[in-house]
């Protein structure tokens, strides 16, 4: 791909075939669509790179400070070459664009290939054909807004933040100091915020550009004009505000901010100029300075900006990604509007041109936008998700006999609502059931599980529970990421395993599980997959009766909105909320139909929030399974219907069942409560437990269900069904 960069020791300004950057986990790999230039910072620096090194040394004394430091530290012919090193390199250039996702990393589930994003950063929004962009610096452009208008998101952002600094308030008076691309933004920001605002530039045309866009009154910085535009608009108070949006040596805007700013008004530095603040003047007016900090809270902060880590709103309101999404809202809604300061587009392959032309002064312009030539579309590969052949070693088992007449001795590893709801009220007190130990991480959630269902031990010491050869079996009910892990460990130790569903959130996870029964040799595992034990649906099914042809089932899931602070919505530690119920669903489907899903095609809306997935099945039979989020909370939770050969099963939230036909039957009465087969479910597990007989589930289908979850985020990712490599 191309990337333009720069020499800063030779100031050679090139573009340049570089390698294409891998998609890591964590961001998106966006094609470029326009860039802009800033015509400002990009500039600055093109300049410093064409200078002598005592030019730059003078450009730069912070650097120049650094560079003595490192001299007194190392040495002077190690920083000599440190340095040298450094200044002959191609550094690149950009910062603000607007492009089309190509690849999607892991992790990544509120945009998908095909979208387009707005997308910010110094080292991940280059002027470049592709870049991969972290998710706190990226946004999804709103509907109907044009590309070339998002791309400037990112500088919007620069100006948003500092217009927040300033703190605006309806009714007040603003100076802008410099109309630049910069100053123009913070000038419609403020205009958009019910501010009044005056402008000041050298530039004619400039200054005519703003009082188009929104400003009141401008004025050159020499000119008595500005002193009396701010005396008529404050009743000669001042303004409330200064916004320093100019760059250069001259210390003539700290200066005017002084003059023309109230006793107790706000300066705020979002530019680059000279700050020798006449103490007088700002002390006797009480000023308060301020500086802007690029796009907003975040920047600078690798956990924020690499890692994906998201300040909480509550905490920290304005993140930088939130202003850019803002500012892309912003500009969706017409009420800031970027085409007047489009001064030029220039077609990327002409990009060290139109730098000579802007640097020369031959192009003058507030706004330079690069063009990308349009990428091959992303090519509709279908993807694969493996559904790993479940292999059992012969002769290798560590299982031990159990004795005749003994009850089943159960330990469980956490105790959280779902395991204390749902599960253990059903074991407490069962014939041939023993609950012997309960693990978890804190000694008070143990002590609560022990007390209230009777284990004869309560521990955190999972070690010691698997190395008890008295415990049969292990239920994981602990959070999604540690299911795979504690699974494998417990097979391993030779027990039978009951984990809450998902069994693995990666294929990585499956294959280690997997890998674990092979060694062992055991293969006593069930997923909490309880809806096809439930007595309504099983009756249902036996109505039905056998099938001929091939079958269509809809499964309407209307799941609700997840509560604020659920830890659900960790996505990037425990998987998507679908990752985590998602298989309760395809395991129905896929009991119904008798078989397991070939292939997966998923699409959502806007956000992830709601899904349609389709399994297709190998006698031609499909499944669609619509996830919301977004129904009534009045409308019951799961609705099922199966359609084959002149017959229909319709099941109402486990509540009613019917099945039409030849002849039609419906559930006698309403239950007292629904019964998910949860009940039924566990005795089945314990009856295994306690025969040595069938685990309920055959493992190959819990392995089909899992692969078939897995593929949902990829078939998302790719926008093309997945097929099942090695289904059955």
């Amino acid at each position: 791909m191309k990337q333009v960069v720069q020499n800063y020791k030779s100031g050679e300004l090139t573009v340049l075939d570089v390698p294409v950057p891998g998609c890591k986990p964590g961001g998106v790999l966006v094609r470029s669509a326009f860039s802009l230039i800033s015509t400002g910072t990009e500039l600055m620096k093109v300049s410093e790179a064409g200078m002598s090194m005592l030019g730059k040394a003078r450009s730069r004394p912070d650097q120049v400070a650094k560079v003595m430091q490192s001299v007194a530290t190392n040495g002077l012919p190690a920083t000599y070459s440190k340095v040298m090193g450094k200044l002959d390199s191609y550094t690149p250039l950009g910062y603000s664009l607007c492009g089309v996702v190509e690849q999607v990393g892991s992790g990544i589930d509120d945009v998908k290939v095909g979208d387009l994003v707005a997308c910010a950063g110094n080292e991940h929004a280059l002027h470049a054909e592709l870049n991969w962009v972290p998710k706190n610096l990226y946004s999804r452009v709103p509907d109907g807004l044009e590309p070339r208008h998002a791309a400037f998101g990112t500088v919007g952002s620069i100006a948003m933040q500092g217009v927040r600094q300033g703190e605006p308030q309806l009714g007040e008076v603003a100076l802008v100091i410099g109309l630049g691309l910069i100053g123009q933004l913070v000038v419609q920001l403020l205009a958009a915020a019910g501010v009044r605002v005056v402008g000041v530039d050298p530039d004619p045309a400039r200054r005519e550009l703003a009082e188009r866009l929104g400003a009141e009154a401008c004025g050159d910085p020499e000119s008595a004009a500005v002193e009396a535009a701010v005396a008529e608009l404050t009743g000669g108070h001042g303004v409330d505000q200064v916004y320093l949006a100019a760059g250069g040596g001259s210390n003539q805007p700290v200066e005017l901010a002084a003059r023309l700013a109230r006793d107790r008004g706000r300066v705020v530095d979002i530019g680059k100029c000279r700050l020798d603040l006449p103490w007088n003047a700002y002390y006797e007016k009480e000023l308060d300075v301020r500086f802007s900090r690029s796009y907003g809270p975040g920047r600078y902060d690798p956990a924020y900006e690499l890692e994906g880590r998201d300040y909480p709103i509550g905490y920290v309101r304005w993140t930088e990604r939130r202003n850019l999404a803002c500012f892309l809202d912003l500009l969706s809604r017409g009420s800031v509007d970027v085409e007047p300061l489009i001064s030029h587009i220039a077609d990327f392959d002409d990009a060290v041109e139109t730098y000579r032309r802007l640097k020369d002064g031959d192009l003058k312009a507030v706004a330079v936008l690069f063009r990308y030539a349009e990428g091959e579309a992303a090519e509709a590969v279908a993807p694969a998700v493996t559904v790993p052949t479940v292999k059992r070693t012969a002769g290798v088992s560590s299982i031990p006999a159990r004795a005749a007449g003994k009850p089943v001795r159960l330990a469980f590893v956490g105790a959280g609502n779902y395991a204390t709801s749902m599960l253990l009220p059903h074991l407490a007190g069962r014939e041939g059931v023993e609950l012997s130990t309960v693990v978890t991480t804190t000694a008070l959630s143990a002590a609560n599980a022990q007390r209230k269902f009777g284990f004869a031990e309560a521990t955190t010491d999972l070690d010691a529970v698997l190395d008890d050869p008295s415990v049969d079996a292990v239920f994981v009910v602990t959070r999604h990421s540690s299911h795979a892990e504690l699974t494998q460990r417990a097979l391993l130790a030779g027990k039978a395993v009951f984990v809450e569903k998902p069994l693995a959130l990666t294929e990585d996870e499956l294959a280690g599980v997997l890998a674990a029964v092979e060694k062992s040799g055991n293969d006593r595992l069930q997923v909490g997959f309880n809806r096809r034990f439930a007595p309504l649906l099983q009756e249902a099914r036996q109505r039905f009766g056998a099938r001929t042809g091939p079958a269509s089932l809809r499964y309407l899931v209307n799941a609700g909105r997840l509560q604020h602070g659920s830890w659900y919505l960790q996505q990037g530690t425990e998987g998507s909320r679908f990752a985590g119920e998602g298989g309760h669903f395809i395991d129905t489907a896929s009991w119904l139909l008798g078989a397991d899903p070939v292939s997966v095609y998923a699409v959502a809306t806007a956000g992830a929030d709601d899904l349609q997935i389709v399994l297709r099945y190998p006698d031609g039979s499909t499944a669609t399974i619509s996830y919301v989020t977004t129904g009534a909370p009045g409308f019951p939770k799961e609705t099922l219907d199966l359609v084959a050969d002149g017959k229909v099963l319709r099941l109402d939230d486990f509540v009613r069942a019917s099945v039409h036909g030849g002849k039609r039957w419906v559930s006698s009465r309403l239950p007292k409560a629904r019964d998910k087969g949860q009940n039924a479910e566990l005795a089945a597990f314990v009856r295994a437990v306690r025969t040595g007989g069938p685990m309920p589930v055959p493992l190959e289908s819990l392995v089909a269900t899992t692969a078939a979850t897995l593929a949902v985020p990829a078939g998302l990712a790719a926008g093309v069904p997945v097929t099942l490599a090695g289904a059955r």
